[in-house]
C-alpha cells in the first residue's frame, strides 16, 4: 500500500516533496489502523435510503437540535430510511454550515459527538467532508492573517494580476477577496463567497491535516463521507481549475487510505456539473467514489412532467451505466440546495432549460447566477421548493392532484437504479419559505425552513393535513421498495417504450431471481398500455392481479412483481 501512497503522491506533488510526505501518511493511517470500529452489515442493498437533514431541522425548546433530531427519527423513520445525512453540524459563520470554523466540533447547539454517535446506533451517518474551503472567521484563518508560520500557506493566495479568465465560476461573485494581514494585503481565492476561503492542496500539509479530520469523522461512525464541491479542490492558474488531474488523485489517494484502514466507508462526491464530467469521479470504478449525486435526474424529472413527455428522461436513463459493481449513482431530486441546472445542458435545449427558468419564477421560486468566462452571467441554479417546482401554488387545481404530481416524481426517483437521497422537506411535505428568504436575503433558504417538532407531530397525527399524506405515500413507497432485491443498487435497469406519457423501466435484482416493472404515467390524463412483460403481475404497492391490459390514471404509479 505504500508503494501505491507513493505513486499518487508523486502525481499530485512530484517525485522529491512525495517522498518527503509519504512517511507523514503512512504514518497518519497507522495511528488510526485498528482504532475504526466495521459495522455488522456494510453493503449497499434495496432496503438502503438516507434522509439528507440539518441537524436543526426539527426543534424542541432548549432541547439539543440533534437529540431532537434523534428522537424524532427513532420515532418515525426506523425501519423507513436507513440512513441519515447531517448537513454540517460544526460551528459555522454562513451559508447554513458550508462555512466550517472548526471541522473537529460539533456546534454545541445542536449537541456533541456523543449525541452523533447516539443517532448512528440506529442509522447509518453520512458526514459532510467540506473541504474545498473553510470560513474566514476560523481559528486556521485568522492564524493566516497573523501571518502564523504553519498557515502561511494554508489558503490560495494570488500576486499580482494573472489572467483568471479561464477559470469556471459557480457564483456571480469576484473569485478573490483581499484581506489585511500581519504581513500587508493579500489577496484570497474565495470561489464560493468571502466568507469562504478556499484551502491550498498544494501544500502537503493541508492534505494531511484534511485526511486526520476525515479518519476522524470515520472513527465518529461516519460510514458515508460527502465531498463538498470537490470538483473545484485544485487550482492551477492558466486553466479552469475544476475537474484537474490532481483532484481525481486527491480523490484516489483518500479512497486508497479508506480503503486501508476503513474498506466499509463510502466515497459520495458531490460534483454540480454536466453529467459526463459528474461521473468522472467514479474513476476506473475501484479507485474513486463509490457513490456520485445523480445531478442531472432533478431537473429532467422537472422537464418531464412540465411536458407530460417522458422520452428524453427515457433515453438518458437509458444511458447511465457503471464502470463497476462496487459503485451506485446517489438519486436525488431535492436537497439543501436549489436545483442545478448545468447538469442538464447537453441533455435539454437551451429553450428547454429557460422554460424550466420561467416555470421556477412562475411557481415563486427564484433564480441563482454564474458568471461565464467572457463576463456575462447564466441561470446555475433554481432555488424552490420542489412540490412547488412541480405544481403552481397559485393554481385552482386541486391540492389531491398537486400531490398526486409529486409522489409520481418521487417514485420515479425511487425507481431508478442507485441509493435514493430523500430532503426532510420533501419527506414531511414543505412549500416554499418565502419568509425566510426576506430574512436572510438568501435565495437558497426558500428550501431550508426549520420546523418546531410539537407543530410537525400534530400535523403528522391528522391524516387529513397536508404533510400527514406526503409522508404515509412516501412511507409507503419506501417500505415497497425495501421489500423486493429487484432495487438493490447494484442490480440492473432496462427502460422500456411504452408511449411518451409513460416513464417505464424493469428492474432486476443483481442475482436475476427477481424482476420489477415500474410504470410512471406522468401526465394528467388516463393512459392505456399493453404489460410489456406480457404476463398477469400483481402490484407491489397493492396486492391487486394486473392482467394483459394496464390502465393508468394521471400520476398513476404502478411497480408490478
Amino acid at each position: 500500500m505504500q508503494t501505491f501512497y507513493t505513486t499518487l503522491l508523486t502525481q499530485i506533488y512530484g517525485a522529491e516533496l512525495a517522498a518527503h510526505v509519504e512517511p507523514r501518511l503512512f504514518g497518519l493511517v497507522e495511528r488510526y489502523r485498528g482504532r475504526i470500529a466495521k459495522p455488522y452489515n456494510a453493503s449497499l442493498s434495496e432496503r438502503d435510503s438516507l434522509l439528507i437533514t440539518y441537524g436543526d431541522q426539527v426543534q424542541e425548546g432548549r432541547k439539543a437540535h440533534l437529540q431532537t433530531l434523534t428522537e424524532f427519527c427513532e420515532s418515525y423513520l426506523r425501519g423507513v430510511v436507513s440512513g441519515v445525512h447531517i448537513l454540517p453540524f460544526y460551528p459555522w459563520s454562513s451559508d447554513d454550515g458550508f462555512s466550517v470554523k472548526d471541522y473537529r466540533v460539533v456546534d454545541p447547539a445542536l449537541g456533541n459527538w456523543n449525541t452523533i454517535e447516539k443517532l448512528g446506533e440506529t442509522f447509518r451517518l453520512m458526514f459532510d467532508g467540506v473541504i474545498n474551503h473553510m470560513s474566514a472567521q476560523g481559528e486556521w484563518f485568522q492564524k493566516f492573517l497573523q501571518d502564523e508560520r504553519q498557515y502561511r500557506n494554508y489558503f490560495v493566495t494570488v500576486e499580482g494580476n494573472p489572467d483568471l479568465s479561464q477559470v469556471v465560476r459557480p457564483r456571480a461573485l469576484p473569485l478573490l477577496t483581499e484581506f489585511e494581514s500581519a504581513s500587508g494585503k493579500r489577496k484570497v481565492w474565495t470561489t464560493f463567497s468571502a466568507d469562504q476561503v478556499d484551502l491550498n492542496f498544494q501544500n502537503p500539509g493541508v492534505l494531511l491535516e484534511i485526511f486526520d479530520i476525515l479518519l476522524m469523522y470515520v472513527q465518529r461512525g461516519a460510514q458515508f463521507i460527502r465531498l463538498d464541491a470537490i470538483a473545484y479542490l485544485w487550482k492551477e492558474i492558466g486553466t479552469s481549475c475544476i475537474h484537474l488531474p490532481q483532484t481525481h488523485a486527491v480523490i484516489q489517494l483518500l479512497r486508497a487510505v479508506l480503503d486501508d484502514v476503513a474498506p466499509h466507508v463510502y466515497l459520495v462526491t458531490e460534483t454540480n456539473v454536466p453529467h459526463q464530467d459528474n461521473i468522472s469521479y467514479f474513476g476506473d470504478g475501484k479507485n474513486e467514489a463509490q457513490l456520485v449525486y445523480n445531478f442531472a435526474l432533478p431537473p429532467l424529472v422537472l422537464h418531464t412532467f412540465r411536458t407530460g413527455d417522458a422520452s428524453v428522461l427515457s433515453k438518458w436513463a437509458s444511458s447511465l451505466t457503471l464502470p463497476s459493481d462496487r459503485t451506485a449513482f446517489f438519486n436525488f431530486l431535492a436537497s439543501h440546495d436549489g436545483v442545478g441546472l448545468n447538469p442538464a445542458r447537453g441533455i435539454l435545449s437551451s429553450a428547454d432549460i429557460n422554460a424550466l427558468v420561467v416555470r421556477t419564477i412562475a411557481h415563486g421560486g427564484l433564480i441563482s447566477y454564474k458568471q461565464n468566462s467572457d463576463g456575462t452571467q447564466s441561470p446555475y441554479e433554481m432555488n424552490i421548493n420542489y412540490f412547488d417546482a412541480l405544481s403552481n401554488p397559485s393554481s385552482k387545481e386541486s391540492l389531491e392532484t398537486q400531490i398526486d404530481r409529486f409522489m409520481a416524481a418521487q417514485a420515479i426517483m425511487l425507481s431508478i437504479v442507485g441509493v435514493p437521497g430523500i430532503y426532510f422537506q420533501s419527506l414531511f411535505g414543505s412549500r416554499n419559505w418565502k419568509d425566510g428568504v426576506k430574512v436572510t436575503k438568501q435565495n437558497r433558504t426558500i428550501n431550508r425552513q426549520k420546523l418546531e417538532r410539537d407543530e410537525l407531530e400534530k400535523q403528522l397525527a391528522d391524516l387529513n393535513s397536508f404533510r400527514s399524506k406526503v409522508f404515509t405515500r412516501y412511507c409507503q413507497l419506501l417500505l415497497a421498495r425495501s421489500s423486493s432485491s429487484a432495487f438493490d443498487p447494484h442490480g440492473s435497469q432496462k427502460v422500456l417504450n411504452v408511449g411518451k406519457g409513460i416513464f417505464a423501466v424493469l428492474r432486476t435484482s443483481p442475482d436475476r431471481s427477481k424482476q420489477i416493472l415500474c410504470l410512471q404515467n406522468v401526465t394528467a390524463k388516463e393512459l392505456q398500455i399493453q404489460n410489456p412483460i406480457k404476463k398477469a403481475t400483481r402490484g407491489l404497492l397493492t396486492s391487486r392481479l394486473r392482467e394483459s391490459t394496464l390502465t393508468l390514471k394521471p400520476y398513476k404509479t404502478l411497480w408490478l412483481d
